[in-house]
């Protein structure tokens, strides 16, 4: 199209720019699953989806509250005298009953030691719409937010596509177990300020994801202290607030301002859902709770682009103000958790490969330096490759998430059953090798060990696209 002697675009520039972050191992892991899904009986050989953080391990408690609780959905004949109430046009603030059985949940969640008001929940389409109404909310275009690393690779995505503010990394790593430091904060920040950018913010996960660790008071305290003195918001992502499975207990930060002197609790923002702790993601259940009056006003009126189904609301509001189901499935949710971290653990234990120390989450975060040939973030990905084309197990090497040191590997264990863990831990044995306990290098794989490999070559120096067909790597050999 010519307009005026110059081509007019016809789509936007958000619609065409490549922030979206999928471009990234991440998010191709993902196609290479879909386009050759595991099944047990019909593609026994396929890609074992070990990538997505989805917590299916008390579906059983749900479905037996669903049948137990016909009055709760508003498709059911017992609960269809709600079908106009509830079917009609719903405002922005969305359902009183859903609001306060989301704040009980989120105290109860949280030991009870941290009470939330309803009238400051605020509904958006799952964590990753809650995440980018608080960052409109927050920030203008160009301004920044600080996030340590590693951090979850979908951020880039949800944070910065479409608001047009950025992330500055602020980078830890194994030596001191990933801990968030004063000195890489203040770091970060003047580096920042030398550049001229204006930070608006800093960004935790809590649990972390992909660390699957909770943060201690003090450090969150001192995360509090910090963004306090620079005038900057802190925004808190607890999503995994509820998978905690051992020692240490949780700690939100709702709760450490209670104890921090003359804090500034309109900089606080707490980003929660309901896709990891209940595993609920195609809920889109996301919310934005925060201390600041003016941001629950903006807020409120943002959540109208992607506010909650009303019959979603309907039916959790009564499931969530079930004191017992609800006490029941956070103990049994944990128990299972730790049952299959456990399990996972031991198997890895059985091959010596290591991983770091983790108490929370769906995930673990695996040591696979041993396997590299050199220790470089380019072996990392060739590495990569050969894991998910040819022992087809999808998991998502460290360089995604921002890591600082190659090698490490995010693993989810919490998104299938026992006999799915069983064949993944069955691959990976047969990768690393049965015969020795000591570590071994990539020279041991051979593509004959009880599993069948294709010999496809592929460029690995090719950039992989959203939009390339998933291409099948040779095996790595190590010299």
């Amino acid at each position: 199209m010519v307009l005026g002697g110059k081509s007019q675009q016809l789509l936007s520039k958000i619609a065409t720019n490549d922030k979206h972050g999928e471009n990234s191992p991440y998010f191709d892991g993902w196609k290479a699953y879909d386009r050759n899904p595991f099944h047990p009986t019909n593609n026994p050989q396929g890609v074992i989806q070990m990538g997505l953080a989805e917590n299916q391990l008390c579906f059983d408690l749900i479905e037996e509250w669903i049948r137990n609780n016909p009055k709760a959905s508003i498709c059911t004949p017992e609960g269809l005298h709600q079908f106009r109430n509830i079917a009609n046009f719903q405002d922005y603030h969305g359902l009183q009953e859903f609001r306060n059985a989301m704040a009980n949940f989120m105290s109860k969640v949280r030991g009870g030691r941290v009470r939330f008001d309803p009238e400051r929940i605020l509904m958006s389409g799952g964590a990753t719409g809650a995440n980018e109404l608080i960052m409109f909310c927050l920030a203008d275009p160009g301004d920044a937010f600080m996030i340590p690393t590693p951090f979850y690779p979908g951020f880039v995505r949800d944070l910065c596509w479409r608001t047009g503010m950025q992330l500055i990394p602020v980078h830890s790593d194994s030596s001191n177990n990933f801990k968030i430091t004063r000195e890489a904060l203040e770091a970060a920040y003047k580096k920042a300020k030398e550049d001229n950018i204006n930070v608006k913010g800093l960004i935790i996960t809590n649990p972390s994801n992909p660390l699957g660790t909770t943060l201690d008071k003090d450090t969150l305290k001192s995360l509090v202290s910090f963004t306090n003195e620079k005038n900057i918001h802190l925004v808190c992502d607890e999503i995994y607030a509820a998978t905690v499975f051992s020692s240490p207990n949780y700690v939100s930060v709702a709760e450490v301002i209670q104890e921090v002197e003359h804090c500034k609790r309109e900089l606080i923002h707490v980003i929660y859902s309901l896709s990891k702790d209940m595993g609920f993601p195609g809920f889109r259940v996301g919310i934005v709770y925060s201390f600041n009056d003016e941001v629950v006003n903006c807020g409120r009126k943002m959540s109208s682009f992607g506010l909650v189904s009303s019959q979603t609301q309907h039916m959790l509001a009564s499931m969530l103000s079930d004191e017992n189901f609800v006490t029941r499935f956070l103990k049994e949710n944990s128990r299972r958790l730790e049952k299959r971290h456990d399990k996972f653990m031991k198997g890895l234990e059985e091959v010596n490969i290591t991983r770091f120390p983790s108490n929370a989450g769906l995930f673990c975060w695996m040591n696979l330096k041993s396997l590299l040939k050199e220790p470089t973030f380019e072996d990392e990905l060739k590495l990569w490759r050969v894991i998910i084309h040819e022992v087809k197990l999808n998991v998502s090497p460290g360089s995604s998430f921002n890591c600082s040191e190659p090698g490490w590997f995010r693993v989810c264990f919490a998104n299938m059953d026992d006999e799915t863990v069983d064949i993944a831990l069955n691959r990976i044995r047969a990768f690393v090798g049965r015969e020795t306990k000591k570590p071994l290098g990539m020279k041991r794989w051979q593509p004959n060990l009880s599993l069948s490999f294709s010999s496809r070559m592929f460029d690995e120096t090719a950039v992989m696209s959203p939009h390339s067909p998933i291409p099948t790597s040779p095996l790595v050999r190590a010299t």
